[in-house]
């Protein structure tokens, strides 16, 4: 417990003090954001603002980290090092795509294959030390099972075999990790927006690690029914508190006016760690409703495509279900203050996260 108050604590200070040192060096360095000129107009007033605060947010959650676990004079856990190597990983993916935006002055970075190769390298890696790696209870950090609140029966090795399985596992893995950075990505549109949002998914996984450590499988005396086959949950609850902290001190210069955005090195790094928060604890399925937010952002995009290609080719004109998307614009051009959508939809972030752990309770009280 001690541990995850320290590295909440840690993460905040140092990005609550430490982001305008920041603000000006970018300002020094020139990394302005890009605005897009096909864009809702009143965000041209943002162009300029520094961006890259994605290396705030992801260097006050490994100080958060590694000092809390120094504090309590205990080594880092193999399941820990993979969540925060997803993080940094696709970091270091989305850093590269904001410097090209902010070096040539252009919306388009790191082309979409080549952001997609990125992240395919990085959750190989991750994937290939994630199965390796058992405990003496050989509990490895992450499993071959689909699970949802834990591990289901469906087995990918059991049911497509060893090769077979273990590719399409990987696939799966890398699904995962690319949906829910790029889901954190597109929600990126409105000051503190994604920062918000993230704050409570990831902060969700506070709960869950501490929970599965208290109930875990090696520790529970009774109901072993229902106890958890989890490898270092209350690490990854550590690892959780530290970002959460680092984005709590990030949001008080994110939100509205923003004085620095995250970019793509943060909205990329967050979604890795919260893909790989889920993995680790075994509940990818249940990442639909925690990130339910992004879910719903990233889905108001998919539907406006299809729909526009359906009718294009229908009618041969393209039509739109949105003003424009993501969603949070489509509510900008209707007139909404911006302010008005970010808290709005944190309030649906909200009850999103408060169902995935309500419905992660009743699990394990009538399961």
């Amino acid at each position: 417990m001690r541990a995850i108050l320290v590295a909440g604590g840690l993460g905040m200070f140092f990005t609550l003090f430490a982001t305008p040192a920041f603000i000006w060096l970018f300002k020094k360095l020139q990394w302005g954001q890009f605005i897009r000129d096909d864009g809702p107009q009143s965000h041209h007033t943002k162009r300029g603002t520094p961006t890259m605060g994605g290396i705030v947010i992801i260097s006050g959650s490994l100080i958060g980290y590694f000092v809390a676990k120094a504090v309590n004079f205990e080594v880092p856990s193999i399941s820990a090092l993979l969540a925060l190597f997803m993080m940094v990983g696709l970091g270091l993916v989305g850093f590269l795509d904001d410097y090209i935006k902010t070096h040539k002055q252009r919306s388009l970075g790191l082309t979409g294959w080549a952001k997609m190769a990125g992240m395919l390298v990085v959750s190989l890696i991750f994937t290939y030390f994630a199965l390796r790696r058992p405990d003496d209870n050989l509990i490895l950090p992450a499993s071959h099972n689909i699970s949802i609140f834990r591990d289901t029966d469906f087995s990918f090795l059991e049911v497509f075999g060893g090769v077979a399985g273990s590719i399409l596992l990987a696939i799966w893995i890398y699904l995962l990790v690319a949906g829910t950075s790029n889901g954190v990505n597109i929600a990126d549109g409105l000051d503190g927006l994604a920062t918000g949002a993230s704050i409570m998914a990831i902060g969700s996984y506070v709960l869950v690690g501490f929970w599965q450590f208290n109930q875990s499988c090696s520790t529970v005396v009774d109901n072993l029914s229902n106890c958890y086959t989890v490898r270092d949950p209350l690490d990854l609850a550590v690892v959780a508190s530290a970002v959460v902290g680092a984005l709590i001190g990030f949001l008080w210069w994110n939100t509205s006016p923003a004085q620095i955005f995250m970019g793509d090195t943060g909205s990329l790094s967050l979604g890795g760690v919260l893909a790989a928060l889920a993995i680790l604890t075994r509940t990818e399925l249940l990442l639909l409703l925690v990130g339910g937010l992004f879910v719903m952002v990233t889905g108001s995009v998919i539907i406006q495509r299809i729909f526009f290609k359906l009718t294009k080719w229908t009618t041969g004109t393209g039509r739109r279900v949105f003003l424009m998307s993501p969603l949070h614009h489509h509510f900008e051009l209707k007139g909404w203050a911006q302010i008005t959508i970010v808290i709005r939809f944190w309030i649906i972030s909200g009850l999103c996260v408060l169902l995935g752990i309500g419905l992660f309770y009743i699990e394990w009280t009538y399961g």
